[in-house]
């Protein structure tokens, strides 16, 4: 029985529907984090990266990327499919302090913070400001408001599936949703929602200044994308 979500990601679940789906979804968020990257030249930190399926072309506009995830089992995923790409290093969290400090241009955290608490999401902005270079960015991306439910992520999925030809799937990906451990650990547990002005004032407490993206990460425009830069 699955008790947590770090559980939950490190082993098999059906939160896509298909492999389409999985892959759409990757692709999109691999646009979204290729378009925050401030030169060839930057070190770009992927946390709580996933099945990382595009990264190979973020590494591409990247001098390094790492891919930074809890789950063992996906490490050891993403360490076998990823190993021929030195520009790529798969790495935990407890990593982190490793990092030199000042090395990282850009940190993205994208459909993360959900499932951390409040005290661990402040933790971890903390844990990264050292990191960041003097022009570098944190990025909290598809964050959930208090409004953003299992209604805008319902109508979000049926939205992006009709555009991307898994319709069909996607219904019946929702009702076997019904039956999922997603949808349990989701009743049980919860996830963790964000008013703007909370979001802001925890990356404030943290040390930075932080503005939201017009464009959230992702196909979920009711969720917010945060552009935090340390306070000098």
């Amino acid at each position: 029985m699955i008790s947590n979500w770090r559980e939950f990601w490190d082993r098999p679940h059906r939160i896509y529907v298909n492999d389409r789906h999985r892959r759409v979804h990757y692709a999109q968020v691999a646009v979204d984090i290729i378009a925050e990257i401030p030169q060839s030249g930057a070190v770009v930190l992927d946390y709580g990266c996933g099945e990382a399926l595009q990264a190979a072309d973020i590494a591409g506009h990247c001098r390094r990327l790492y891919l930074c995830e809890s789950g063992p089992s996906l490490r050891d995923t993403l360490q076998r499919r990823l190993s021929g790409i030195p520009a790529i290093k798969v790495i935990a969290p407890e990593d982190l302090a490793e990092l030199p400090d000042g090395s990282l241009d850009l940190v993205v955290a994208n459909s993360v913070l959900q499932y951390l608490t409040r005290e661990e999401t402040a933790r971890l902005a903390e844990t990264l400001r050292p990191k960041l270079s003097r022009e570098g960015r944190l990025i909290f991306a598809d964050v959930i408001p208090p409004d953003g439910g299992i209604v805008s992520d319902v109508t979000s999925l049926v939205s992006t599936a009709a555009r991307h030809g898994f319709l069909l799937a996607a219904l019946a990906g929702l009702a076997q949703t019904l039956v999922s451990d997603y949808r349990r650990l989701r009743q049980a547990i919860g996830l963790t929602t964000y008013e703007k002005a909370e979001i802001v004032a925890l990356l404030e407490r943290a040390g930075y200044r932080a503005e939201r993206r017009q464009k959230n990460f992702g196909f979920n425009p009711r969720r917010m994308t945060m552009i935090a830069r340390p306070v000098r």
